[in-house]
């Protein structure tokens, strides 16, 4: 019964952790995570098909819409057809927006070191192997399973 009660203490930790590091990146670089991935992604590209990008990043379709109409807004990016395939639809960032995104590297980077200050690499590593793991049990995880047993 008590290892039950550790795997549980376990998994509250890992919820409460992820809501307060999402809160916590959030209010330091003014955009969340998913943002933050989509905004990487663009900069490493010149221009995508918003198809290719919704495939690309960690985020359900409709969440990559509906950042990309707020960045689209905000000047940040642009969306367009090309006259050669009126299907598809491209993304691209403006110019201003890929220096200011280059400039909170630098944030991240600093949010991240904070994050992780006062463990050895070698705490690191194993950390990073844990999370890996837990990241493939949650992926392995079907609704069936939940129905009733757990794994």
């Amino acid at each position: 019964m008590a290892n039950c009660s550790v795997r549980l203490q376990i998994f509250l930790e890992l919820q409460a952790v992820n809501k307060e590091l999402c809160s916590k990146f959030e209010s330091c670089l003014g955009a969340s995570p998913s943002r933050v991935e989509i905004l990487h992604y663009l900069l490493q590209h010149e221009e995508v098909t918003q198809s290719a990008l919704q495939g690309e990043v960690n985020i359900d379709a409709a969440a990559v819409t509906r950042h990309l109409k707020q960045l689209e807004a905000a000047g940040t990016i642009v969306r367009y057809k090309k006259s050669d395939d009126q299907r598809a639809t491209w993304v691209k960032l403006e110019e201003e927006a890929k220096r200011h995104i280059e400039q909170s590297y630098q944030e991240k980077s600093q949010f991240v070191n904070e994050t992780l200050a006062d463990f050895s690499e070698a705490e690191l590593e194993q950390f990073l192997k844990m999370l890996n793991k837990v990241r493939v049990n949650v992926s392995s995880v079907t609704k069936n399973q939940l129905g009733g047993e757990t794994k």
